[in-house]
């Protein structure tokens, strides 16, 4: 009996079980680049949002040194330049402050520099919590744009613990009740909670001690609420009186003409000299 001879082509060709095993290799290599690609974005995102996070940190604290380093408070008109600060959670920071132009959006109160800042922690956009900064002019109210839009500092904010130096007792104190005096100096903690986090041990502290070196403008450097003598008022050294022969104004002394000096003649019954 005669063997049939296969075509060259037919002896070549893969069998079903080396098709599968080479398409099961092609996958795990293909599987493993996969897994390779997107633990590179992982890491990638990661460090990115770790970056931005510390940029945005680093601002938020610069602008409250900034704020802090220029704030101002009267000892007359305390109600207008209070100085009110809530750590926690909740944290709430607000003072005046003479800020220059190169503070955050400046642009919109043009030369009104004396201005209250404002500084919350509280619920941001993005079911997280934001720190944010609203400012008004010191004579006004807060409008709607900034109040409903406020400047947002940092994100991921677990909290802002603040910290005030008592001269008196030389220590630290957590809670400032003095409204009408500022603090020598602050010491910000700004707690964050890390990228792709949510454990409470794993939060990043950001520390940082800012120094007032204002104590407050004096009150003789400010107008007098009580009637006082006035240089410029009636009465009072240094103002001048009415023009000769002009009647004085009410309230206005009247003008005493000085003596006219009297020259002694000769005496009756004397001849006068040759």
């Amino acid at each position: 009996m005669k063997a049939v001879r296969r075509p060259t082509a037919l002896r070549r060709a893969f069998t079903l079980v080396e098709a599968m095993l080479a398409v099961a290799i092609l996958s795990l290599v293909v599987a493993a680049i996969y897994s390779s690609w997107t633990a590179i974005l992982r890491a990638s995102k990661a460090g990115l949002d770790a970056a931005a996070q510390a940029q945005r940190s680093r601002i938020a604290l610069q602008t409250l040194e900034d704020a802090l380093t220029l704030a101002q408070i009267s000892a007359i008109n305390a109600d207008y330049y209070a100085f009110v600060a809530q750590g926690g959670e909740e944290a709430l920071l607000s003072f005046v402050a003479r800020l220059p132009s190169s503070f955050p959006r400046s642009g919109r109160f043009g030369d009104l520099a004396m201005r209250r800042v404002i500084f919350r922690v509280e619920p941001g956009p993005e079911n997280d919590r934001v720190l944010t900064l609203r400012q008004h002019p010191l004579v006004r109210q807060l409008d709607q744009d900034e109040e409903n839009h406020p400047l947002i500092l940092a994100r991921s904010v677990r909290a802002l613990d603040l910290a005030f130096w008592d001269l008196r007792t030389g220590d630290w104190l957590e809670e400032w009740t003095f409204t009408n005096r500022l603090p020598p100096l602050v010491r910000l903690t700004l707690r964050l909670t890390r990228p792709g986090s949510q454990l409470a041990q794993e939060e990043r502290l950001i520390t940082r001690v800012v120094a007032i070196p204002t104590r407050g403008i004096p009150p003789h450097f400010q107008m007098p609420r009580t009637a006082g003598p006035v240089p410029g008022t009636p009465g009072t050294p240094g103002t001048p009186g009415p023009a000769p022969g002009v009647p004085p104004r009410p309230g206005q002394p009247p003008v005493i003409p000085a003596p006219t000096p009297v020259v002694p003649g000769p005496n009756p019954g004397v001849a006068p000299p040759p």
